[in-house]
């Protein structure tokens, strides 16, 4: 079973990849995602996307809009069931921005994950 720790540095690198089936492999079958981009993209989502499909879905549209669409880690912070991450989002033709984001975890998998943008 993978710690914490492991799993936020999995997600950078499965993202950056942009290998979904790593990405969304790191997640659990019912799990929960909440973005801003989500919300504004996606406004009937109430930014609340739910289960492996869906998240599949977000994450391939976004690689499909935004192919540069890159995380350059900056700092891990993790317990035994929350790991917190900070990171700048980049892409071509667009400003970085700092982000940081929180995955609960359970069993190995990610369960929630929340994003926030500065």
């Amino acid at each position: 079973m993978l710690t914490t720790e492991k799993i936020a540095h999995e997600w950078i690198n499965a993202f950056n990849a942009q290998d979904l089936d790593k990405l969304v492999g790191l997640y659990a079958e019912d799990a929960w995602h909440f973005s801003p981009k989500l919300k504004v993209r996606q406004p009937e989502t109430n930014g609340l996307v739910k289960g492996r499909p869906a998240l599949r879905e977000w994450w391939k549209g976004s690689y499909d809009r935004i192919p540069t669409l890159f995380y350059k880690l900056l700092t891990v912070t993790a317990n035994n069931d929350r790991v917190f991450i900070e990171y700048i989002r980049e892409a071509e033709g667009e400003e970085p921005m700092p982000v940081a984001e929180v995955f609960d975890v359970k069993d190995g998998e990610i369960v929630f994950s929340r994003v926030y943008h500065g």
